[in-house]
Order: C-alpha cells, then structure tokens, then sequence
C-alpha cells in the first residue's frame, strides 16, 4: 500500500472533512416499530413465516426482503482515484459517496464493501459467499488486470448483475459524450480515427465500446507507445486489444497515434505534449478524463480541439460515471436481469446521448443533476432484459 503524508493533508476545520465527519451514510426502518404488535410482525414470530416461504421458495426474497434493491459497492482499495493503492480503510470515503449517488440519483440502496485485497480466487470466493444479501455487485477500485478476471469469474459465478464502474461505467458514458461531440463537429463515427491514452480497465473497456458503437478506427497508447504490430511485451490483456484496434498498423509514440487522428480520449493519469495535439485532424475532439489533473489542461486542449471535455466539474463538458451507474442498476434490478449485456451498455449511452437535443461544444451530454437520465437510461437497460424467475 503505498504511503501518503498526513501532516499537511488532515484539517478538521475543513468543510471537507467536516462533512465526512461520522460517514456519509446511515440505516433507516422502511416500516414503522411502534408497539408490540408491530414487534410480533417485523421480528418474532411473525417473521418465521417469511423466511419459511422464501426457504421453499428463494424467489420470494426479492419480494420480501430489500435484496432487491440493494447494491454492493465491492472495493479493495487497490485502485482509489488517482491515489492508487490506498487500501480498504481509505477507500471507505469513496465507496461511501458511490452509495450516496446511486441513492440521489435512482434510489437504489448501495452498501460500502471494502475489503482487504488478496488474490484473484480470494476476492471472487469472498464476494460470491456475500452475494445472497444483494440484488447486484459493483465493482469499484479494483486494480488491472486482476479487476478484468474478477469481474469475468462472478459473472460467471452469480446469478445477479456484477458491473465494474471503472470500466464500463466510463465507456458509456464517454460514448455518450462522443456521440454528442461528433455532431458539433460534423463528423460520422465510422469515420473516425480515435487515439485512446491509457490500456488500463477504462481503456480497455473505452475501446471496446467504441468499435461495438462503429468508430472506423481505435488506436490504444500505453505507456511504452502505440499497442501495435511491433509490440511484443505486451501483458494477455493487452494483446487481446491490441488484436481488435489499430487497423492501420500504427507504431511508435502517441505523437505518431495523434497524426491526422479526430479524437483523443485520456483515461491514462499521464500527459500529453502540445507539440503531439498539433498533429490532430481539423475540428478535433480532446476527452481529458484524469482526475484531478487531466492529461491536457482544458485551456491548453481548447487551442488545438473544437470540444474539449473533462472529468471535472468546474469545466463544460463533464465526463462523469454517475450518469451511467444509477440507472444501470435501476433499470437492471427493476427488470430482473441477470447480467449487464454489452446491448445493454450501448442502449445506455445512446439514452444519455438523446437527452440532448442540439449539442453545442460546451454541452455534448446533460448534467449529472439533470433528473431525465436515470430514469431514460433505466429504460434502455430494462427494454434490453428478457425477465426470468429468479
């Protein structure tokens, strides 16, 4: 676990810390214990008879228990932010804030699970035995490549939705954001050459999203250079991406990626050279999506891209997971789905993309705080389900 100074960062005087004061989140009764009679219902005895029914009849407990509404927020604490390996205790915080968002936004009850990190078999083995208490699993944090793995097993394993945020949450709504962009600029997706910086998950799930979405061409640049032919230290992740994108056969650094290229989109946490955005395409798209610090500042990628688009809050354009997530998950526990389908994702970017009308280069998606997205993008998860009895 790497270490972080504390002396300078800790100031309990700051609103920061005083609203995290006490955590972020709390319990509350969905019905009333006012007296005995109530007692004898909630509790013994009464509620031998629901557990009698649901031991019959398993199916019941997403009826009369609050599994079917009720997420877990799964964490190791390996792959925090831009903090990195900060373990499970620091991970809380945000974990604490995922659940409060998938609350706000599509009222759906999620549970902080932070976990001491361990092995790919350890992890899987240890959220599978917790599943029965949930109505799906999000992934959050998790390090690459064992996050791919992780999340690979448990779908497998689970008979309820398992999404890694990091990955598909990104990739969904940065389609979105695309999709919205393209049309400021003019442009038609299968047209289009796309550098992605960074072949960790949201890379890896950035690209795969694109070419399923028909963008002509995806380049991946880690950092050691473009995932090309000439690559030959490439981890299995890797080379499985490296196999579906770069259709011309690009190699060398990402200033080689960017020549001629219409689009760069930065999930890396690394920096990207002016001299390099000088080699873009006429009316570019720059998706900077480090945080904090993005790849390009916004006021240095507006000088060479038409849209510019961060993760940031205090800029236009804000790429962020919360107008994905919630309504994933509204949509996927209201339908009962078994899994997020990669039909599924791609209705979800569409939806987001479709709350705006007319997109201009300060407004490609809707606001996070815009009250029409969860419900639209729960309705394009739900239309995509088959419901089978669980």
């Amino acid at each position: 676990m790497s270490a972080l100074p504390t002396a300078q960062l800790f100031d309990p005087r700051d609103p920061v810390f005083q609203v995290h004061e006490g955590g972020k989140l709390g319990v509350h009764a969905t019905s009333a214990l006012r007296d005995a009679a109530d007692l004898s219902l909630l509790y013994t005895p009464g509620v031998a008879q629901v557990s009698r029914a649901i031991a019959a009849d398993p199916t019941l407990a997403g009826v009369y228990t609050s599994r079917r509404n009720t997420v877990a927020v799964v964490s190791d604490g390996t792959a925090v932010l831009g903090l990195g390996d900060v373990g499970p205790l620091a991970a809380m915080p945000v974990m604490e804030g995922k659940a409060v968002l998938f609350k706000h936004f599509a009222d759906v009850d999620a549970v902080p699970v932070c976990m001491e990190t361990g092995t790919v078999d350890e992890i899987v083995d240890a959220v599978a035995r917790i599943a029965p208490t949930y109505g799906g699993i999000n992934l959050e944090d998790i390090s690459a490549p064992r996050c791919f793995e992780i999340e690979q097993r448990l779908q497998e394993r689970l008979d309820i939705p398992v999404f890694h945020d990091d990955q598909h949450g990104t990739a969904i709504v940065a389609l979105a954001a695309l999709l919205g962009a393209v049309r400021v600029v003019e442009k038609e997706l299968p047209d289009l050459t796309v550098v992605v910086s960074g072949a960790g998950a949201a890379g890896v799930a950035v690209s795969r999203i694109l070419l399923a979405a028909g963008v002509g061409d995806v380049v991946v640049v880690d950092s050691r250079g473009v995932l090309g032919p000439d690559r030959d230290d490439l981890v299995p992740h890797k080379r499985r991406l490296r196999d579906v994108t770069n259709r011309r056969g690009v190699t060398g650094a990402i200033g080689d990626a960017l020549s001629a290229a219409d689009v760069l989109i930065g999930v890396s946490g690394g920096t990207v050279a002016e001299r390099d955005l000088m080699r873009m395409a006429p009316r570019a798209i720059i998706f900077a999506l480090a945080n904090p610090d993005p790849e390009v500042h916004p006021v240095v990628a507006a000088r060479f891209a038409e849209v510019v688009a961060t993760g940031r809050s205090d800029f236009p354009n804000q790429i962020n997971n919360v107008l994905a997530f919630p309504g994933i998950f509204r949509g996927a526990l209201d339908s009962g789905a078994r899994r997020i389908t990669e039909e599924m994702k791609l209705a979800a970017a569409y939806a987001i993309a479709g709350l705006v009308d007319e997109p201009t280069a300060d407004r490609i998606v809707p606001s996070v705080f815009d009250e029409r997205v969860a419900p639209a993008v729960a309705a394009a998860v739900a239309a995509r389900v088959t419901p089978t009895p669980r």
